[in-house]
């Protein structure tokens, strides 16, 4: 039984990576830069929630507004400090957004342990756990992974079937192509940017539900959103969701059995391997 409940908290782990993930995927398919700020917008969610909630506002709305506040940080981060890099293209466009992300986690990680050090997330449920057909399961396994499935859902049905998700799409298989055909990439990777921050500040919002969110999280976040896009391809959706949940169920179990810092570097080493063995990721680009 207890196996059933370990693999339960691996796929609820596995989206969250992938809810993470997709977020960085989208950003480097569309805009060509890989964000290593990306786990410090989950973060910044986290830490708006949290001082909402010291002032006395109910964790829906407190919650829901820390979202939003990074994907307006989002926003102002691609349309200010990602402009330099924008002018170029290729590997001068990859190398120089890397650089500038690089500095832009340190700056948010050093001015959060400046200014709320002792602020964190911790978001508590009425009901820690229910047992269907016996089997101890989470109360917040439950709302991550509906939050996380629909995210992801209504992800893909944008990208699918509305106009502006094919004329993303058209921009990540061919950016070129689709500017002849009247579609602006900057507006586009704009805004993929912020959708990619929103994303990433509701897992931000679902960390706090299981564990303390402090402001010395957001690099381990961003390393955990490389590994996964590099295992499911970094410009593929599909890939990086089904290696969010391979991965999250592999960490579940090799914590549970040998460590976490033992697990945490056999992570590495998968993505490192899929580098070298399978470079398109597990289902190769843009599925």
């Amino acid at each position: 039984m207890w196996l059933i409940a370990l693999l339960i908290d691996g796929i609820v782990q596995g989206l969250q990576f992938s809810l993470l993930a997709v977020g960085l995927t989208l950003i480097f398919g569309l805009g060509g830069v890989l964000n290593l700020a990306h786990g410090q917008f989950a973060v910044i969610a986290g830490m708006v929630t949290a001082l909402l909630l010291d002032q006395g506002l109910d964790p829906v709305p407190a919650s829901a507004a820390g979202v939003l506040a990074t994907g307006l940080f989002g926003f102002l981060v691609d349309r200010s400090l990602l402009l330099p890099a924008y002018r170029y293209s290729g590997e001068t466009r990859l190398l120089l957004g890397l650089l500038l992300t690089l500095g832009l986690s340190f700056v948010i990680e050093g001015f959060l342990n400046y200014s709320v050090p002792y602020v964190a997330l911790s978001l508590h449920l009425p009901w820690p756990s229910v047992r269907p057909l016996g089997i101890p399961v989470r109360t917040a396994s439950i709302v991550v992974s509906l939050l996380a499935i629909l995210a992801l859902g209504a992800l893909l049905l944008f990208l699918r079937r509305t106009p502006l998700g094919k004329a993303i799409r058209s921009i990540m298989q061919n950016e070129v192509g689709a500017a002849l055909c009247g579609i602006d990439p900057a507006r586009m990777r704009t805004l993929i940017f912020t959708l990619g921050a929103l994303l990433a500040g509701l897992v931000g919002i679902t960390q706090g539900l299981f564990a303390s969110l402090g402001p010395e999280m957001g690099l381990e976040l961003t390393v955990f959103a490389l590994i996964v896009t590099t295992v499911g391809g970094v410009r593929s959706i599909h890939g990086t969701i089904a290696a969010g949940v391979l991965l999250g169920i592999v960490h579940a179990f090799a914590s549970f059995y040998i460590g976490a810092y033992v697990t945490f570097i056999i992570l590495l080493a998968t993505a490192a391997l899929t580098i070298l063995w399978r470079p398109s990721g597990l289902l190769g680009y843009w599925t």
